[in-house]
């Protein structure tokens, strides 16, 4: 192991997305993982049935524990359902600014079932966003976020510098519910790359939004340069689901996690 990592994020008991998924990649990459849970979900791999959020002054509480004790090299969030625990997310890490926070905006899961309030939403903007070292949304995510429809490529672009205009250090926009190959746009320093893969086809795509922005928050805690663990995070997840496409878990009657089928650690 080297380097840490900290997901703050909903609870998944089928253990496809949400904390399970952020603490196997980071056991993946080689990274030490831990996790302040910010909601328990009755869920499986077919959908989310339930929620209960955990009362803000607990998850104070978690977190300071955890804050008092590690040495954290990155930090993730993920479901914040609403904007008090945003709020109490965001002046809790102003203890560790100098820490990388990779904000994933998680909304609304893959099944339909909100996960966040409207009041989330209005707090990720105006508290997280300017906290972020990397703000991870998808297509939906970045048309809530930024109050204008994202489809195209170009949208996604503009998108991106929209992002960073309400104080996120760096944007990565995903396509992957999109159309055509697996297009990504990363804006990091004023520099827009385009990060395209072929489309797997595979039904394998539960927890692929956490797994990713896990995946860039191990890189960042082992050292690696923000372009360079965006890269390494989605040839991580890329190669899961190619795995996946060709030895499918036969565990369920959902959408098959794929977030344990790949091993990302640097080899020498």
């Amino acid at each position: 192991m080297r380097g840490t990592a900290l997901s703050i994020a909903g609870s998944d008991p089928s253990g496809g997305a949400g904390i399970q998924a952020d603490l196997k990649t980071f056991a993946a990459f080689g990274v030490y993982g831990a996790a302040v849970p910010t909601a328990l979900t009755a869920q499986n791999l077919q959908g989310v049935r339930a929620s209960f959020d955990v009362p803000v002054p607990f998850l104070v509480q978690q977190l300071d524990a955890v804050l008092d004790d590690l040495a954290l090299g990155a930090i993730k969030t993920g479901m914040l359902p609403t904007g008090d625990a945003v709020r109490a997310v965001a002046h809790a890490l102003d203890r560790v600014r100098a820490v990388p926070l990779v904000v994933d905006p998680v909304l609304v899961s893959t099944s339909g079932h909100a996960l966040a309030d409207g009041g989330a939403l209005a707090a990720i903007r105006a508290e997280l966003l300017p906290r972020a070292t990397l703000v991870t949304p998808n297509l939906s995510e970045a048309t809530a976020l930024t109050g204008t429809e994202v489809r195209s490529r170009d949208d996604m672009q503009r998108a991106a510098r929209a992002l960073v205009a309400l104080g996120a250090r760096a944007a990565l926009v995903k396509g992957g519910h999109a159309d055509g190959s697996a297009y990504d746009v990363l804006l990091a320093d004023g520099v827009v790359t385009e990060l395209d893969a072929r489309r797997i086809a595979v039904v394998s795509t539960h927890g692929t939004g956490c797994t990713l922005s896990a995946g860039i928050a191990a890189a960042l805690a082992r050292g690696e340069r923000l372009p360079d663990a965006v890269a390494r995070a989605k040839r991580y997840v890329w190669r899961a689901l190619a795995r996946a496409a060709g030895q499918p878990y036969a565990l369920d009657h959902g959408v098959d996690p794929d977030a344990e089928n790949e091993d990302d650690r640097p080899r020498g």
